[in-house]
């Protein structure tokens, strides 16, 4: 090789090992605080390793994995990184709550484009949060330096839980029957879904920036895009040991529409009467700049409720009675039906 060809190495390539291993260092206290007496790994090991508890008489295994969507968007144009990790964790426990889970683990995959020790730390700082909310363990996880695939500032977050659930207690559907009531849990914004749509009118339409003042709701464009996808897990799990339950759905993407059948017995559907609630402003504000029919508000977002249960007639109102007192906003939303699908009436 001549003498005055380049003199090449990872960092000049674009990949700074010093800064991952500084920003490693930084979340290690934040990783630790999150395990329990059944992780049996430390950060850094190449897989985690998670003792299953006992106790149980047929236990099953419960995964899922999701990632926060375009809603990163919205944290790299604020400098907020410290609630989408819980945004994950959240969504996450919530899609194995619906079958009967409570989880176990919890593992994220972080790929960045330039590796900020303080940017990693606040997504983690989420994760673990929301970990130790939930009772699960933050076991491990992939941090990735990608400078060819993120432009600078910018990030992808991704995660996968596990959970465990008695085999006898497994939500799948079978037990609803048309006439059962729906109880709507309140969702707490967006949540993480639809901020495509909700980007363009947001930041296009309206021409708000992240610290803006959103419409009717007294806080910044930032405070409300950003509002955090909850966990319905403390509310939920007294109401599965009860044992009347008969099935849960998680309000994603698709809305009450695209989430509901799914957890629906064959030959079921369900009507829903949009006059029990009224939407968050959010929703309005949206609707209203952005022209955006009722069909498609109600497809593409959770239009304030994020989570349905599914009850006998005769629990339904002890059962918003209960949540009420748990401090959730709590309400009879409608009925199972036969038939297919949802109607919006």
């Amino acid at each position: 090789m001549p003498d005055d060809s380049p003199r090449l190495d990872y960092r000049a390539a674009g990949v700074d090992l010093d800064a991952a291993d500084r920003a490693k260092k930084a979340i290690k206290a934040l990783v630790a605080s999150t395990h329990d007496r059944h992780t049996l790994s430390g950060m850094g090991s190449f897989g985690g390793m998670y003792a299953v508890p006992g106790g149980m008489n047929a236990p099953v295994l419960v995964s899922s994995a999701d990632g926060v969507g375009t809603k990163l968007k919205v944290a790299f144009l604020s400098g907020r990184h410290d609630t989408v990790g819980a945004d994950l964790v959240n969504h996450c426990v919530n899609d194995i709550l619906v079958q009967g889970a409570r989880p176990l683990f919890f593992m994220d995959y972080l790929a960045t484009g330039d590796m900020d020790a303080g940017v990693v730390g606040q997504v983690v700082s989420g994760v673990a949060r929301a970990c130790r909310d939930n009772g699960c363990a933050l076991l491990g996880g992939e941090t990735a330096q990608m400078p060819d695939f993120y432009a600078p500032g910018e990030y992808d977050l991704a995660g996968f839980i596990v959970g465990i659930a008695e085999r006898d207690a497994l939500l799948d559907g079978s037990r609803t029957r048309a006439g059962d009531a729906l109880v709507a849990l309140a969702s707490t914004g967006l949540h993480t879904n639809g901020y495509t749509l909700a980007r363009r009118i947001v930041f296009d339409v309206l021409g708000l920036d992240a610290d803006s003042p959103f419409p009717d709701s007294g806080g910044t464009v930032a405070d409300t895009l950003l509002a955090v996808h909850r966990s319905y897990l403390a509310s939920l799990t007294p109401e599965l040991e009860r044992g009347a339950v008969r099935a849960l759905a998680h309000v994603t993407g698709g809305g009450i529409p695209g989430n509901l059948p799914r957890s629906l017995g064959a030959g079921l559907g369900a009507r829903i009467d949009t006059a029990s609630w009224q939407p968050p402003p959010v929703f309005g504000v949206l609707a209203r700049a952005g022209g955006v029919a009722p069909e498609e508000m109600s497809r593409v977002f959770n239009m304030g409720v994020g989570m349905l249960v599914v009850v006998a007639p005769v629990d339904a109102d002890g059962l918003v009675s209960r949540l009420r007192d748990r401090g959730e906003e709590a309400w009879i939303v409608g009925e199972v039906v036969r038939g297919s699908g949802v109607e919006l009436v």
